[in-house]
């Protein structure tokens, strides 16, 4: 389509400001000879301003455009939940029909728009804002959405469009869709204490009849294990009280029984019927007895490294005057406190999530009934360390009490006073308390740590750990599980000669800090554990540790059920990895042999199945502002057709719903002609005809005012005689 169109357009000979001028002047002069009177006055005037035109350099400016071809915007949601029943069939239909429509249209373009998954929900907000942004506004003729109407970006839909805006909706009338909804769930919870997990049950859409007003199967886990059922009312807030068990991330899946399929019409899906809570379990004191059973060198050690701890409240308590020490000072003189052992031992031992025996000599101070409390403390999950002298082989060792069968070794009586390095078992290089150790020997036992000076024979327990050897290769550092409990026993009090820096030290506190935290059951020092560690988004980076020489294979099982196998590699002593990236959000189980775990991922539920049923509401400021229309797909693809601005863009027809785009006829200039408005000697011969025109009108005025006076003297001539 091809059209002209003319323009004045001004390129003055002079600057503009003597034009200006010159038009001035001939309109004084005009105006005095308007005030005396004298003809010919506008004559002159437009002598001037012809002039002053001339040399302003009129022209007329004639610009060839060409016809622009209209823009439909078609926008295509490929989002996950456009793949619940009917919807995915319905969006091809209709994507095929309205390509072909849009095709046969005369000088109209299609731009296709499609909108897939991602970790905030369904932009299409955002994606009809970038696609109308992208044409010029001349030549957009209507936008046309093929959706569910299910979107998480609103605030990103423009306010108006300069052509109609239709949306085709995806589904069925009769949807309906149940989920569960996480109103309020903590981050972070102290152990052994209650949280509460605010919830409810939501349906969506037409409910059948047959499931309106009936109670719902609410099935809960932790950590995958001892799942509980209660019924609840759907559509009532609820409140799930849970206690954590376990420091570390406590897995919470709740999840709602799918209705009986013979009650009604199927729900849309049940992806939305569970919902995984990751909490984190906290300690929230420590709490630690630590009773020396005589003043010595590493006694500092042991306070030094508990106080430094913010998290643990120690209560320490150093025998100085044991009952069988008779020196003659009355009792009432000591300014000793009295060993409360009743209440530490019997009333409240069961406080304590660590009770240290440092140098502890069998002395009588407590009874066979209170070391029989704690064999029992330690069974039911407590926790023994026990940092032995040269006390261990004698008739005072605590090997010899009721506390000795929880113990990981049997001392042999002999007391070993050669120097010796520490030494990593091929255990210790494995067990989380000493693996990776700074300074640790190699594993031809080159290098390392500072020497010890003594240490006690012991032989250990079939079952328990060697994690370090001293002199002669004997048992350092022993380690054993004693029912729910556990139980760490060290062979020698030297340890504070690494402290003090004896022959370049160790890694003293370190090593400490891991024996009392692997006693009380932190997790991340567990010799049996797989660790799931999400970098960000669906990347995770598995690790199994284990005092085994092999792992793996991983099976995990996805969301909808379907399982993998993974392959570990080995990352080092009892560390096998892998890297893994996840298909989708949701609920993963884990499982290598006998070790189970179950990791969330993303949001409590995939926030593409928060609202299933399919809705315009969202979407219909921008409809109404625009004229278009919200048609259901269910009833049939709309036809086509193009109406003149301001007409309605939609109707009923026949035999279906119309909607309509609005040709916009836009052009562009595709050639530009400048042509003058008058020749230069037009402009001369107009000039001057106006200022002949003007002389000769004053001209005639004189001669009329000539005629019209007195009437001239009589010639001279010769006169009669008389």
């Amino acid at each position: 389509m091809i059209a002209d169109a003319a323009a004045l357009r001004f390129d003055p000979f002079l600057p503009w400001w003597v034009v200006i001028a010159l038009a001035g002047l001939a309109l004084l002069v005009a105006g005095f000879a308007l005030w005396r009177g004298l003809r010919g006055w506008a004559w002159r005037g437009l002598a001037g301003l012809a002039a002053a035109l001339a040399l302003a350099g009129p022209a007329l400016e004639i610009g060839s455009r060409a016809g622009l071809s209209d823009i439909v915007v078609l926008v295509d949601d490929r989002s996950a939940s456009q793949n619940l029943p009917e919807r995915a069939g319905q969006t091809d239909a209709a994507i095929d029909a309205l390509s072909r429509q849009i095709a046969d249209l005369p000088d109209t373009e299609l731009r296709r728009v499609t909108v897939g998954d991602d970790p905030d929900g369904t932009l299409l907000a955002t994606a009809i804002a970038r696609a109308v942004a992208a044409e010029p506004d001349a030549r957009l003729a209507g936008v046309i959405a093929v959706t569910d109407g299910q979107i998480h970006d609103p605030a990103m839909l423009p306010a108006a469009l300069p052509a109609p805006f239709h949306v085709l909706l995806t589904g069925r009338p009769q949807d309906w869709d149940r989920r569960l909804v996480i109103e309020e769930a903590p981050a972070f919870g102290l152990i052994d204490q209650q949280v509460q997990i605010r919830l409810r049950i939501e349906d969506q859409g037409a409910v059948p009849p047959a499931m309106q007003g009936r109670s719902v199967n609410l099935r809960i886990t932790v950590d995958g294990e001892d799942e509980q059922v209660f019924a609840v009312p759907v559509g009532q807030p609820l409140t799930l009280p849970l206690t954590l068990a376990h420091a570390g991330q406590n897995v919470v899946q709740i999840a709602l029984d799918a209705p009986d399929p013979g009650d009604g019409e199927d729900e849309l899906t049940d992806r939305n019927n569970s919902a995984a809570i990751s909490i984190n379990g906290v300690r929230d004191r420590l709490r630690v007895l630590l009773v020396s059973g005589e003043p010595h060198a590493g006694e500092r050690t042991w306070r030094n490294l508990l106080k430094s701890d913010a998290a643990v409240d120690l209560i320490h308590f150093t025998i100085l005057r044991p009952p069988d020490k008779s020196d003659g000072v009355p009792v009432n003189e000591l300014s000793l406190i009295a060993f409360p052992t009743r209440e530490l031992f019997l009333q409240r031992i069961d406080d304590f999530d660590l009770i240290i025996f440092d140098r502890y000599r069998v002395r009588g101070i407590l009874p066979p009934d209170y070391f029989q409390n704690i064999v029992r403390y330690v069974r039911d999950g407590g926790a023994i360390l026990v940092a032995a002298g040269p006390e261990m082989a004698s008739v005072e060792s605590l090997n010899l009490s009721p506390l000795g069968p929880v113990l990981p070794a049997r001392p042999t009586g002999r007391i070993i006073d050669d120097p010796f390095t520490p030494q990593l078992t091929q255990d210790g290089r494995r067990h989380p308390v000493t693996a990776g150790l700074p300074d640790a020997p190699d594993d031809e036992g080159e290098g390392g740590w500072g020497r010890w000076l003594r240490m006690a024979e012991v032989d250990p327990d079939p079952a328990a750990q060697v994690a370090m050897t001293g002199a002669e290769g004997k048992p350092l550092l022993i380690l054993k599980r004693e029912g729910e409990g556990r139980v760490a026993l060290l062979t020698s009090d030297q340890v504070w000669l690494w402290g003090r820096g004896f022959e370049g030290g160790g890694p003293q506190l370190e090593m400490l800090r891991r024996i009392a935290h692997w006693s009380m059951k932190e997790p991340e020092l567990e010799e049996e554990a797989l660790l799931a560690d999400v970098s960000g988004g669906m990347d995770v980076r598995f690790t199994r540790r284990t005092m085994q020489d092999s792992a793996g294979p991983l099976v995990i099982t996805r969301p909808d059920g379907e399982t993998e196998e993974l392959a570990l590699t080995q990352a080092g002593p009892g560390r096998f990895a892998a890297d893994w990236t996840a298909p989708e959000p949701g609920l993963y189980r884990l499982q290598d042999g006998d070790l189970r775990r179950v990791l969330a991922l993303g949001p409590a539920a995939p926030r593409e199945f928060e609202q299933t049923v399919a809705s315009g509401e969202a979407l219909s400021p921008l409809v109404e502002a625009t004229g278009g229309a919200v048609v259901r797909l269910s009833d049939g693809v709309p036809d086509l057709r193009t109406v003149s601005a301001g007409r309605s863009a939609h109707g009923r027809g026949v035999a279906r719903d119309w909607i309509a785009i609005t040709p916009r006829e836009a052009a562009t200039v595709t050639g530009l002609e400048r042509r003058p408005l008058l020749p230069g000697w037009a402009w001369l011969v107009l000039i001057a005809g106006l200022i002949l025109t003007g002389w000769l009108s004053e001209g005639r005025a004189g001669r009329r005012n000539t005629g019209s006076g007195a009437p001239p003297n009589p010639a001279p001539g010769p006169q009669a005689g008389g």
